[in-house]
């Protein structure tokens, strides 16, 4: 079993990052084979409306990263997105990754049906809900089963760090990776360590 982890931040290993691990530290502890894959640094260019994917269950535009991403996303069990907030909603590197992904897996159906998913948001003040919003709606539009935990799955902080100062945010990703790898358990009849 495996759980791709897409870090949309600009920043590598801020906030958005350290959530993520989290999360994913609580998937490896339960035998999960987990990735980190960070788009800091990285274009990843809009979709053209081309539909030139259907049948191809890739785009076709090769000149960014998003073929390598979205090759690793159809292979995982389950997907854990997160995004800071940017203007109260996910970045524009991550809307670009759904936006191409939804055109995809809409013109090749059941490229992600049943494979789990969550999603995260670092925030400083608001925004935050409608991060995890927009991240769980491409989710629930592919057929995803969407994993919940105790709360919103959001942490505070401004600077890099400070996310680890919410303990509740904090108690929450790591209850959010035990209810993932509880439902990867349950779908795929394997057992975890």
């Amino acid at each position: 079993m495996k759980v791709l982890a897409i870090n949309g931040s600009a920043r590598e290993n801020g906030n958005t990052a350290i959530i993520l691990r989290t999360v994913l530290e609580e998937l490896q502890k339960c035998g999960v084979e987990t990735e980190l894959v960070q788009l800091a640094g990285s274009v990843i260019y809009p979709c053209r409306g081309c539909f030139a994917c259907k049948g191809r269950r890739n785009c076709v535009f090769q000149n960014d990263r998003f073929a390598e991403i979205f090759e690793k996303m159809k292979q995982a069990d389950g997907l854990l997105l997160g995004s800071p907030v940017y203007s109260a909603d996910i970045s524009a590197g991550m809307k670009a990754l759904l936006e191409r992904s939804g055109v995809i897996a809409s013109t090749n159906p059941g490229i992600f049906r049943h494979k789990i998913g969550a999603s995260v948001a670092a925030v400083r003040r608001g925004g935050g809900l409608t991060a995890v919003d927009t991240m769980h709606h491409f989710m629930l539009n592919k057929e995803m089963i969407v994993v919940g935990s105790t709360y919103w799955n959001m942490v505070y902080g401004k600077n890099t760090g400070d996310v680890l100062s919410d303990e509740e945010g904090m108690k929450n990703m790591r209850n959010l990776g035990q209810n993932m790898a509880w439902l990867l358990q349950k779908l795929t009849g394997e057992s975890l360590s």
